[in-house]
């Protein structure tokens, strides 16, 4: 059986990885365009942040590394086309067209960061960070100008508000919704981090959308349909769209252009599978799918999809669309729903808010914790936590209570470990679910 994987990023790899120790005898060939593989797009945030040295450090994984387990890379592969009659991929690699036959191909070259909705963007003025090649031309533009303003108020946002602020640049943000990562956070959650960036020095822009680019000597101007707002350089820190330009035109699409796959991701196409950021997701809490880049969903993708390249066994169990970062002095985290989307759910909600030491040994510093649930069966649908300590892990434990089905007093009576200098007599996931309605 040979298997063909387009792309060498976080689902791809995955893939690979999985697929040789499930099927020992296959011949492995991931297909990536650029000069490396497995380089992690947040390296950018990590390096100006002082987490790392320098930016070779920002891989997770190499190609000798994938080569001593048989599994052939080819780099500098541009894939121009994929012919799902004759089951061939046809890619470009130094000017030179190569076509190669599959029995099983996987479509994982995950999503770009341009948004073609925004006249301008071609500007040399835009950081951009999804390469290495970019990314060291971002660590030049952070060099050399002082001004900057962030497009998008999502985690990717903040995380670079966060790092220039600390290269004391001076930021400004633009968010088309009324709050920062609305799609995770109900705003009272977030309030304290916001307040922290304003102490720090940023400026915001909520309920703006960029319609334009303007460069003008040395200045980048964004125009919003209520402000022109100048600044040295601008980041786009938007929502991605798949990268998927090669696909047989046969391969059906959902109407934002991510592939259309079943529960064993499969796609509309006999042995041709989509996993990560080329596919919608099935969401945790509904018969819905949404488009949402996630390095944990492309990972899990990434695992299921070599069980079922021979026979349809696991299904995909969906995303309960789970983050964490620090950010501004703040840990922040969320999975499942907020209670500002729950109108959108038939589904009566209930809320309980916990506030609570991070122990008995340090009441100086707190956690505050929010728990969205139906309020008919109990079963837990969202949950977020804030605070100055790193209480990051807590979100796993929340995230599979959604995935699991559990209620708000089975989560009541969660194990879990006890010291007082590490913890309350009460976890906090624990306290969520014994608080009175």
């Amino acid at each position: 059986m040979r298997i063909i994987i387009i792309g060498g990023s976080f689902a791809g790899i995955t893939a690979a990885l999985t697929a040789r120790k499930k099927y020992k005898e296959a011949a492995i060939i991931l297909l990536e365009k650029e000069e490396k593989i497995g380089f992690i797009p947040g390296t950018l945030y990590s390096l100006l942040n002082g987490e790392i040295d320098s930016l070779e450090e920002g891989y997770f994984i190499t190609v000798e590394e994938l080569e001593r387990l048989a599994i052939q890379v080819q780099l500098n592969a541009t894939v121009e086309s994929m012919d799902t009659n004759s089951q061939k991929v046809t890619y470009n690699i130094f000017h030179q067209s190569v076509t190669i036959p599959y029995d099983k191909l996987i479509l994982a070259t995950g999503s770009v960061q341009d948004s073609y909705q925004v006249k301008g963007m071609e500007s040399n003025k835009i950081v951009k960070y999804k390469t290495i090649e970019k990314t060291r031309v971002a660590l030049e533009l952070v060099e050399k100008n002082q001004v900057f303003t962030i497009v998008g108020g999502g985690q990717i946002g903040l995380e670079m508000a966060d790092a220039l602020i600390n290269q004391k640049k001076h930021v400004q943000l633009i968010e088309s919704m009324n709050g920062l990562v609305a799609k995770y956070f109900d705003q009272e959650m977030i309030a304290p981090l916001l307040k922290e960036m304003e102490n720090q020095g940023v400026t915001f822009y909520f309920d703006e959308t960029v319609k334009e680019i303007e460069e003008i000597e040395e200045t980048v101007i964004l125009k919003t349909q209520n402000h022109v707002i100048e600044s040295d350089c601008a980041v786009f820190a938007l929502s991605v769209k798949p990268n998927i330009p090669y696909l047989d035109p046969k391969v059906r699409r959902h109407e934002d252009g991510s592939v259309l796959v079943d529960k064993y991701l499969k796609t509309s196409i006999e042995n041709v599978f989509a996993i990560g950021d080329t596919i919608q997701m099935q969401s945790s809490l509904s018969n819905e799918t949404f488009y949402i880049s996630l390095v944990n969903n492309a990972v899990r993708t990434g695992i299921v999809v070599a069980d079922n390249l021979v026979h349809s066994q696991t299904p995909f169990i969906g995303s309960a669309r789970t983050i964490g970062t620090k950010v501004f002095g703040y840990y922040i985290a969320s999975t499942g729903m907020t209670e500002a989307e729950s109108i959108f759910f038939d589904q009566k909600i209930a809320v309980r808010h916990v506030s609570q030491p991070i122990s008995l040994f340090n009441k100086q510093q707190t956690i505050n914790g929010k728990l969205i649930y139906n309020a008919v069966s109990g079963k837990i649908l969202g949950a977020q936590f804030i605070s100055k300590t790193n209480i990051l892990e807590k979100i796993n434990t929340l995230s599979l209570s959604i995935q699991m089905g559990l209620t708000v007093s089975e989560l009541a009576q969660k194990d879990y470990f006890f010291h007082p200098a590490w913890s309350t007599v009460y976890d906090i996931t624990n306290q969520l679910g014994l608080m009175k309605d």
